[in-house]
């Protein structure tokens, strides 16, 4: 009994631990961006918010128009995790239902093998198609280069396989088609793997900072995290810091939001998988 009491406690003090380390710099970020420009650069630092947040909030999101920097990330996030959801599904259901076809495998493994090329690689074909297609400084450029996702059709694939062969055979005999059978059968049955795929596209979107950079040349087509480099200053003159850092707490704001609305749906599919 003591042994285990102990082991909960050590548990209990490693999450505490964690948890300290994780939180403290989005602490830090945050007390530093209620600090004017004396406070931000004093030694030894401090640790208690400051009274001057306000004004930073509104510089920083004055200085580089923010609201249009959010705008564009949430539009290009939700576009491409959508887009990636939809064609992983079709791409899974195909290699799971339509599997007598001639090369099943190897175009899958054709698909897997797109996931081990480094980004740098794919850059200057992908910018090379962007500029001949006319693309440049456009959504389009920002989104469809996205669309498809190796991570995506593995997930619903391996998702797919697992679901009994009768359903769909009960299926057909109801009269029920291909594509009856995936959106009334196996979507709502890959609710929680929807949930989670689409938070973590929308945050890798939502970070996206060089195809972005690359690919857009207008302020109003730039992305929220080159609005807060643009919040830097030259090397001429010392960075805000407290500016700075409430750019970067406004830029967190989106994805907790989804992480708030998405965190319901993602712990009742793992508390369904302990039941089974």
């Amino acid at each position: 009994m003591k042994q285990r009491k102990s082991s909960i406690f050590l548990s209990y003090l490693f999450l505490t631990i964690a948890l300290i380390a994780i939180m403290f710099p989005i602490y830090y970020a945050f007390t530093m961006s209620t600090f004017n420009e004396k406070e931000a650069y004093s030694f030894p630092p401090k640790f208690i918010p400051s009274i001057h947040a306000f004004d930073n909030y509104a510089t920083a999101w004055k200085t580089v128009n923010m609201g249009r920097l959010i705008f564009n990330s949430a539009f290009i996030s939700i576009t491409v995790a959508f887009a990636k959801i939809f064609l992983s599904m079709l791409a899974a259901f195909a290699f799971t239902y339509f599997g007598n076809f001639k090369g099943k495998y190897f175009f899958f493994a054709i698909i897997l093998i797109t996931h081990m090329l480094p980004l740098p690689i794919r850059i200057v074909p992908t910018y090379e198609l962007m500029r001949t297609f006319g693309w440049i400084n456009s959504y389009r450029a920002l989104t469809i280069p996205f669309f498809a996702s190796a991570t995506g059709t593995l997930l619903f694939r391996q998702l797919f396989m697992t679901v009994p062969p009768s359903l769909s055979d009960a299926a057909r005999i109801d009269g029920a088609g291909p594509m009856r059978f995936l959106f009334n059968v196996l979507i709502p049955l890959s609710k929680t793997n929807v949930g989670a795929l689409f938070l973590i596209e929308f945050t890798y979107m939502w970070n996206e900072y060089l195809w972005p950079m690359i690919v857009t040349n207008s302020n109003n087509m730039r992305v929220v995290q080159i609005g807060i480099k643009m919040l830097l200053a030259s090397e001429a003159q010392a960075a805000e810091w407290n500016i700075i850092m409430a750019g970067a707490i406004i830029a967190m704001i989106p994805p907790l939001i989804m992480l708030l609305l998405f965190q319901r749906t993602i712990m009742e599919g793992f508390s369904l998988k302990e039941e089974k």
